[in-house]
């Protein structure tokens, strides 16, 4: 089913996110990943597309697989280093495995590449795919700002671009703060973007993941959760439980003001998606 379709029916939705290997590794243990997930029933699991090496070309046998278990799958796909008969042949892959959901992204230009490509920005991907057909288009935004853009009204400027280009529905950058994002989606709104808006939430299990976070994103940090990094992150055990609280409370919090679909930064960790589920019982259901 396409994605833009499910989160018109307005109701509430938890859907997670796995990565494929890196080159040479083993893709056993994202086959286990992605059978538990499934087993969870999420809305559906998008699946990123890789930095660059060989990790992209299991994007396509990781989203057959979540095919094959009955749950809707979300590819990603990058243009910024692809060529027209690249993203062409990929489309057309996609396409006859059945895979009818691709969230349009720009990419990295990863070290030492100096040719980015064809395409500069996600806009150009989405215009493309919609000039295929047949694909129900995504796209990903920045409740606090993309790192790249000085301004967020420029951000949410280029955002509309994206929209108008043939993006049917968004999901966020993690946050932390879920006033950051009502913030956000009022302008969003005010811009005359309409599309629906999936609530990025990253529960963070292990202490380390907060640096390289803030590296990654600059995601701002409550005073709340710094305490709790700071009270239990030495402690893998009591970190794993606080962060899927602090998530679940997010999530909780999001629904209750009438956000229905939130996107769980799972990470190849179905013990991630078994705890948040558990945490909502019916209410994610109801």
């Amino acid at each position: 089913m396409k994605i833009a379709e499910k989160l018109k029916e307005n109701k509430r939705a938890i859907s997670f996110e796995v990565f494929p290997p890196k080159q040479n590794a083993a893709f056993e243990p994202i086959v286990s990943a992605v059978d538990k997930l499934c087993a969870l029933k999420p809305s559906f699991i998008s699946v990123t597309y890789g930095a660059g090496g060989g990790a992209n070309q299991n994007t396509l046998p990781i989203a057959k697989r979540i095919l094959e278990n009955g749950v809707t799958p979300l590819a990603h796909l990058t243009c910024l280093t692809s060529t027209r008969e690249k993203i062409q042949d990929e489309l057309y892959a996609l396409r006859m495995a059945g895979v009818e959901n691709i969230l349009a992204l720009r990419g990295d230009v990863p070290p030492g590449v100096e040719n980015p490509g064809c395409y500069s920005h996600a806009s150009d991907l989405a215009s493309v795919i919609s000039e295929v057909g047949g694909f129900s288009i995504g796209g990903a935004c920045y409740p606090e700002c993309h790192p790249e853009c000085e301004h967020l009204s420029d951000d949410i400027d280029n955002l509309k671009k994206k929209v108008d280009a043939g993006v049917e529905f968004l999901t966020t950058q993690m946050f932390f703060d879920n006033n950051i994002f009502y913030r956000y989606l009022a302008k969003v709104r005010e811009r005359g973007i309409t599309v629906p808006v999936v609530a990025g939430i990253m529960p963070v299990t292990n202490g380390k993941q907060i640096k390289r976070i803030c590296q990654l994103s600059g995601t701002y940090l409550p005073s709340r959760f710094k305490m709790i990094v700071d009270k239990f992150g030495d402690n893998p055990s009591s970190m794993f439980s606080a962060g899927l609280a602090y998530a679940t409370e997010q999530i909780i919090d999001l629904f209750a003001n009438g956000v229905n679909a939130v996107h769980v930064y799972t990470m190849n960790k179905p013990e991630i998606g078994a705890g948040i589920m558990h945490n909502l019982g019916s209410i994610v259901e109801a």
